[in-house]
C-alpha cells in the first residue's frame, strides 16, 4: 500500500537537485518519476541474484511499461566490491547495446550503489543514474550524496568519483524480507545521524529502538525520513567533503579499518561502523571532552541493536596502519569525526597515536562491561 505520508526531500547538487522519494510502495511512482527524468534509449538494472529474486515482480511493475530492462547481476559481498565488477558490468553494458542515452537503475544495498552509482559515472563517461536502496543502510545513507567507488586491497572506497543520481526511491517495505543482521547493522547509519546532528533523533531511538528492531512500520519510516533529511541537508551544502560533509564520517575511520584488516570478510559494514562509533565515543571523551554518561548513552544505543561480530584478532598497530589509507588521512595524519556532545560534531585533527592505540587495546574489553563502567580508556 502507498503510504500518505510518502513525499520527496530534495538534494542540492552541482549538476542541478534531485529527489529522494520515501515512502512505503514508493515503486508505483516509478514509471512517473523516471517520465520527469527525460526519455532514455534503454533502461538497465544492476543488482544482485538475490534482490532480484526477492523484489524482481515489483521492480518490474514499477519501471516504465515502454522499455522493458536489461538486468546485470553481480555478487554484492564487500569482497566483490572492486574493479573487477566495474569491469564485468561495463562489458555486460557493451554487449547489449548501452550507449550514452542510457539509464543505469541501481537496486541494491550498499555494495550494489556505490559499484553501480560508479559504472554510471565511468561507463561511456556518464549515463543516467536512478538508485533504489533496498537495504537500511542503503536508504538511510549510501545511496544518496553522490559517492560512489570501489576497494582496494589497501583499503576501502579508495577508487572512485562524485556522480549524484537523478532520482532516488526509498521504500521501506522493501525492508521486510531483509535479514536480520543486515537489518540491524543499517541501524548504526541512523544512530549516527542522532549522534551528530539531532538530538530528538537519538532521543526517540533511546524510546523506541525496541519498536525499531520489530520493524514497527510508523517508527521506521519515521527514522528513515528523518536520516535522509540530515544527509540531504548535509550534502546539498558540502557535495564534495571539503568541510561540513565529513561529519558523516562519525565511526567510519575506526570502522573502514577493521573492515580492512578483516579483508573484508567478518563484518558487514555497519557492524564496523558500529564498532567504530564505539571506539569514536571514546576517543572523544579523552580528545574532546565528550561528557561520560554522552559516551555511556552512545554505547548503550549501539549496544542495543544486537551482538557484533567479535573483536579482530589484529594489534592496535596494524588498525593504525589500515587507517594511514582512509581517504580521509591527509599527510599520513590521522583525523577523525568526535562528537564533543550529542548532536554536534565535528573533525579533529592532529589526535596523538597513543591515544587511539589506548582505544583501540580497551575497545575488546571496555565495550562488553557494564554501560556505566564506561567513559574512561584508562590512557
Amino acid at each position: 500500500m502507498k503510504s500518505a505520508q510518502t513525499k520527496a526531500i530534495e538534494v542540492r547538487a552541482a549538476t542541478g537537485k534531485y529527489a529522494v522519494v520515501c515512502g512505503s510502495g514508493v515503486m508505483a511512482r516509478a514509471p512517473r518519476e523516471i517520465a520527469r527524468l527525460g526519455k532514455f534509449s534503454s533502461v538497465h538494472i544492476l543488482s544482485s541474484p538475490f534482490v532480484w529474486n526477492a523484489l524482481e515482480k515489483k521492480i518490474r511493475l514499477g519501471l516504465p511499461a515502454r522499455l522493458a530492462p536489461y538486468v546485470h547481476l553481480f555478487d554484492d559481498a564487500e569482497s566483490e566490491k572492486n574493479l573487477q565488477s566495474v569491469e564485468g558490468l561495463a562489458q555486460s553494458l557493451v554487449a547489449a547495446g548501452a550507449d550514452r542515452h542510457a539509464l543505469i537503475v541501481a537496486i541494491g544495498g550498499g555494495v550494489v550503489g556505490d559499484v553501480g552509482g560508479f559504472v554510471a559515472a565511468s561507463y561511456l563517461r556518464g549515463v543516467g543514474l536512478v538508485q533504489v536502496p533496498t537495504t537500511l543502510v542503503a536508504q538511510v545513507d549510501s545511496a544518496l550524496g553522490g559517492k560512489t567507488g570501489v576497494n582496494l586491497p589497501e583499503g576501502k572506497n579508495l577508487v572512485g568519483a562524485f556522480y549524484p543520481p537523478r532520482l532516488v526511491l526509498a521504500d521501506p517495505e522493501y525492508l521486510g524480507t531483509l535479514p536480520g543482521r543486515e537489518f540491524r547493522g543499517g541501524l548504526a547509519e541512523v544512530i549516527k545521524y542522532g549522534v551528530i546532528a539531532d538530538t530528538k533523533l537519538f532521543e526517540f531511538l533511546e524510546k523506541e529502538m525496541d519498536a525499531i528492531l520489530r520493524r514497527d512500520a510508523k517508527a521506521l519510516e519515521f527514522v528513515i525520513r528523518r536520516s535522509i533529511a540530515i544527509k540531504a541537508r548535509v550534502v546539498s551544502k558540502d557535495e564534495k567533503e571539503s568541510g561540513l560533509r565529513e561529519i558523516l564520517n562519525f565511526g567510519h575511520t575506526f570502522g573502514h579499518a577493521l573492515e580492512s584488516v578483516t579483508n573484508y570478510r567478518r563484518f558487514q559494514h555497519g557492524e564496523a561502523v558500529a564498532w567504530g562509533m564505539m571506539c569514536a565515543a571514546l576517543l572523544g571523551h579523552e580528545v574532546a571532552g565528550t561528557p561520560a554518561d554522552a559516551v555511556s548513552r552512545i554505547v548503550a544505543l549501539v549496544r542495543r541493536i544486537g551482538p557484533l561480530p567479535p573483536w579482530p584478532d589484529a594489534k592496535p598497530r596494524e588498525i593504525i596502519d589500515a587507517m594511514r589509507a582512509d581517504k580521509k588521512a591527509r599527510e599520513g595524519k590521522l583525523r577523525f569525526v568526535l562528537a564533543k556532545k550529542i548532536g554536534q560534531a565535528r573533525t579533529y585533527d592532529g589526535v596523538a597515536e597513543k591515544t587511539v592505540e589506548c582505544v583501540l587495546r580497551c575497545a575488546p574489553q571496555v565495550f562488553v562491561k557494564p554501560v556505566e563502567s564506561l567513559g574512561n580508556c584508562g590512557g
